[in-house]
């Protein structure tokens, strides 16, 4: 079965002084850039997910901005793939499906951001088009959210989504546990 990792909207915009600045994001991009090395290394396939805003009321993500950008911690290779998205789900209206059927992925290695919003969304369709998903926790990010006047703390946030995952959709593990799991066997 062969693994590809995919990583999700990090971008500019999701770090300091960006336009939507999450808690822990480069923490997260730092991990993600381990992640990143060692599929180079093993010439895995890697897939970035863009999110390029196509609402008129968006704030961030904005097309041809410095925010819309990968972050320079995951930047692209010329000869990775880059998926451009307009919405939560990494697979609507995009050809992630085709590509990664074209070169026989079976399973995901994923990580970026949000957790509670595209990572979730991803991870949720990735399953439903009967993928192998491993979520990497700690090469995620995400902020702060409310429901009415109830605030939740975007570690909780954090958190509760990877725990809900992690039931059915997700095997979710931290970033040194993956690697070494990788680095001890073929998992190709």
């Amino acid at each position: 079965m062969k693994t590809a990792l995919l990583l999700i909207d990090i971008q500019n915009d999701y770090f300091e002084n960006g336009a939507m600045e999450l808690h822990g994001s480069l923490d997260a991009s730092e991990n993600a850039r381990l992640l990143l090395e060692t599929f180079r290394v093993y010439n895995f396939p890697v897939v970035h997910i863009q999110h390029i805003a196509a609402r008129p009321d968006a704030t961030f993500f904005l097309p041809s901005t410095y925010g819309a950008e990968i972050h320079e911690n995951v930047r692209p290779l010329a000869d990775e793939k880059v998926v451009v998205k307009h919405y939560p789900n990494s697979f609507r209206e995009t050809n992630l499906l085709q590509f990664l059927a074209d070169n026989e992925v079976r399973k995901l290695v994923i990580c970026g951001m949000m957790t509670h919003m595209c990572v979730d969304s991803t991870v949720r369709a990735a399953r439903d088009y009967g993928l192998e998903v491993v979520l990497v926790g700690d090469a995620c990010a995400t902020k702060d959210a409310t429901l009415g006047d109830h605030l939740v703390c975007a570690h909780d946030v954090h958190v509760s989504f990877l725990a809900a995952l992690n039931y059915f959709y997700a095997s979710v593990t931290s970033t040194q546990e993956f690697l070494f799991s990788f680095s001890s066997q073929n998992i190709d």
